[in-house]
């Protein structure tokens, strides 16, 4: 027996990780942007839950360029896993954090003055912290405005122990083709704030701002490197972007999340399932018991609308999902037993329930759904 197919033997709940899917997405992102432009792994949030060192390893060993991460606790488990591309921590880092960025080569977003004004005090450590200033064109979260950036400029030149590495912004409402000129407007307060550096005397330095959709959708943002995350896990930033593009970039789902029947029971017409007794059986029903719920990341608001394949057939949730247990109906499927695997998000024969089908049914977005699966559960890479 394969080592996979042993580990799930001892396992009632998987996700599996698909590295030729990733490696295909990952040629896909590097045809599109061409070779000057480097690539960026977002793996933050655990890899968008597909694990961060399963799924960081396997980047880099396809050749990604850098990755980003949310925090220096992600960036830090990268460095002990051995992970030895360069690292942006996209999000704050705490004061008493920025030496551990020093001492493990770890880049980091600066965007206020506070934060910047603080690394004055790294000037005692033998190392050179190297830092990527975050502008706001527009998104109004981190960054500075391009009215902030000339007093930036004349702290950043007081301080000799930081290394300007990059220049980046981010796109608020890039995901709609159909609607440009809010981004395109971005791109240009972005320019201003390139110009406005580069004049300054600051040579050399990383220029981003497109992550997934503007790196498909607005070619001009490409600058030096984009941010990929939710495409390089095979999944579209939004629907807008997916039909006016799903025929000019190819991309796969790399996640698939399954579990097993854990007990088969045959219940009358009229009986009540779950909690609060929300469904009542229209007919003669058999039932299989699930052993995952909304503590594993199966949304709450699937109950009774929600879906998974068994057997590549499509069975229906029955009653409230409930922290750690789900029931589906199986009557109208023969043969199912103690231990059949059951597919939650991916596929089962020519039947498939999307990481975008159980988004629309739970009213959220894709990211949210694969954020929330629970980090410990099993990831396989198969």
């Amino acid at each position: 027996m394969k080592n996979k197919e042993r580990q799930k033997q001892y396992l009632r709940t998987w996700i599996e990780i698909n590295k030729q899917a990733l490696k295909n997405n990952l040629i896909s992102f590097r045809n599109l942007i061409g070779p000057k432009c480097l690539l960026m792994a977002v793996v933050k949030s655990n890899a968008y839950g597909h694990s961060l060192i399963d799924f960081s390893r396997l980047a880099e060993d396809f050749g990604i360029d850098w990755f980003g991460v949310d925090s220096i606790v992600e960036a830090e488990s990268l460095r002990k896993a051995g992970l030895k591309k360069p690292i942006l921590v996209l999000g704050h880092t705490l004061q008493n954090k920025v030496k551990d960025a020093l001492v493990n080569n770890i880049s980091l977003t600066i965007g206020d003055f506070s934060t910047l004004k603080m690394l004055k005090k790294i000037n005692k450590y033998e190392y050179k912290l190297k830092i990527h200033i975050k502008i706001d064109t527009g998104m109004h979260r981190q960054g500075f405005v391009v009215s902030e950036i000339p007093e930036a400029i004349k702290i950043l030149q007081s301080q000799p122990s930081i290394i300007l590495e990059g220049v980046y912004t981010h796109f608020s409402s890039a995901k709609n083709p159909a609607f440009p000129s809010t981004t395109q407007n971005q791109i240009e307060e972005f320019k201003k704030a390139i110009s406005l550096f580069k004049s300054s005397g600051f040579k050399g330095f990383i220029k981003h701002a497109a992550a997934t959709s503007g790196t498909i959708i607005f070619p001009q943002s490409h600058f030096d490197l984009v941010r990929v995350g939710i495409g390089l896990y095979g999944l579209w930033p939004s629907k807008e972007t997916k039909e006016a593009f799903k025929d000019k970039i190819k991309i796969e789902p790399v996640l698939s999340w399954k579990t097993i029947v854990d007990q088969v029971k045959y219940l009358p017409k009229g009986s009540k399932i779950g909690y609060d007794l929300t469904e009542t059986l229209s007919r003669p029903s058999k039932v299989a018991i699930l052993p995952i719920g909304y503590w594993h990341g199966f949304p709450r608001l699937l109950s009774s609308i929600g879906k998974a394949l068994i057997n590549s057939t499509e069975v229906k949730i029955l009653g409230r999902v409930s922290m750690d247990i789900t029931s589906v109906d199986i009557t109208d499927i023969k043969n199912v037993k103690l231990g059949d695997e059951v597919v939650l998000i991916g596929k089962s024969g020519k039947s498939e329930v999307s990481v975008d089908d159980m988004a629309y049914l739970a009213d959220t977005i894709n990211y949210e759904i694969v954020t929330r699966l629970n980090p410990l559960i099993k990831r396989i890479v198969v």
